[in-house]
């Protein structure tokens, strides 16, 4: 087998590919199908283009934020935060829009995003800085920026939804020339962020010096890494993509609230680590934080389209983080275990 074939075939990237597809197929065999109302044609419930849109825009605004969260699991971290810079990053961007008024549409849109991206990047910053100074894991960290900066969201909007100029809301629900009231550009949006997330992890020296510091934090020291710099970029680079995916959220549903995002930290984790990012660090990608957010949100879809009790949707995204992680550590000592007989074969 030529080696780019076995690379391809042995990637977590490709294992996962293998099981959204099966997962689309028995939806699509089970769904049951139903006449459209204005060709009278018989069109599948799950396997339709408004079906596959909507699956994949749910999966958007999580997917965004799995990638930046991913390399903070990547380097050893953990961020529980997302939702609430996502909260707070759409509700400052709707107030200050609201006192600014009337602008022109492209301009609102772009003051917009930069408002939220750089709220999201603000936080993200503030907890890369407490974590290196304070010295304190990240999950005690993030465990209390996440209901600090919520509840700044609660007490500046007094638990009020605010609106969103329609301005914006044209840009997150533009179609694109897609028909049939389809909305393409938050699962745009997500594949570009994707897209990005994986070169850098992959073809940039930053991206290395990650793995290298979840892997291993005391061969980074002694290889001359900036451990502080390395931490602190990933916990901005998350805040970032929540920032992002608070605008793209915000507007594309035309309102902000103190509320929104909450519980989406379950999701958030539960994409990187289905999507093989490891908890202990050093191991993870972009691809496979978006891929674990589409696989999450078409488990969530088979709940509904298969008419079982929406209840049950806890149990089962549980039940996959718990399989993921167990396959995780499997194949971690499998791979040492590999490594150890080539070690011996060597010296032998």
């Amino acid at each position: 087998m030529h080696p780019i074939v076995r690379r391809i075939l042995g990637s977590q990237e490709t294992g996962l590919i293998i099981v959204v597809v099966l997962v689309i197929i028995a939806l699509a065999s089970a769904a049951g199908s139903h006449p459209d109302r204005t060709t009278g044609v018989m069109v599948n419930n799950f396997w339709n283009a408004n079906t596959l849109v909507q699956t994949a825009t749910d999966a958007s605004f999580f997917a965004i934020m799995a990638i930046g969260a991913t390399m903070v699991i990547i380097s050893g971290g953990i961020d529980l935060s997302v939702g609430s810079i996502y909260a707070l990053a759409g509700v400052t961007m709707a107030m200050v829009l609201r006192q600014l008024g009337p602008m022109g549409g492209g301009t609102t849109a772009w003051v917009g995003f930069l408002i939220c991206a750089g709220i999201g990047l603000l936080c993200g910053l503030l907890n890369g800085v407490l974590v290196v100074v304070l010295k304190v894991h990240p999950f005690i960290i993030t465990l209390g920026t996440m209901w600090i900066l919520r509840g700044i969201a609660f007490v500046a909007t007094k638990a009020e939804s605010i609106l969103v100029p329609t301005s914006l809301t044209h840009v997150a629900k533009a179609s694109l020339g897609m028909s049939g009231g389809l909305y393409p550009v938050p699962m745009l949006a997500m594949i570009v962020i994707t897209v990005i997330g994986a070169i850098y992890l992959t073809r940039t020296v930053m991206g290395r010096h990650i793995f290298a510091f979840g892997g291993n934090v005391e061969a980074s020291r002694f290889a001359g890494l900036s451990l502080s710099r390395i931490q602190i970029g990933v916990f901005t680079i998350s805040g970032l993509t929540a920032g992002i995916a608070a605008y793209l959220g915000a507007s594309f549903y035309g309102s902000a609230s103190s509320g929104d995002a909450q519980g989406y930290e379950l999701y958030v984790i539960a994409s990187a680590v289905v999507g093989g990012a490891s908890l202990m660090g050093g191991k993870g990608s972009a691809v496979g934080a978006t891929l674990g957010a589409l696989l999450i949100v078409l488990i969530r879809q088979s709940i509904r389209t298969l008419h079982f009790d929406q209840n049950y949707e806890w149990i089962v995204i549980g039940c996959a983080i718990i399989i993921a992680v167990v396959i995780d550590q499997w194949s971690t000592r499998v791979t040492a275990r590999r490594l150890n007989r080539a070690a011996e074969k060597v010296r032998a």
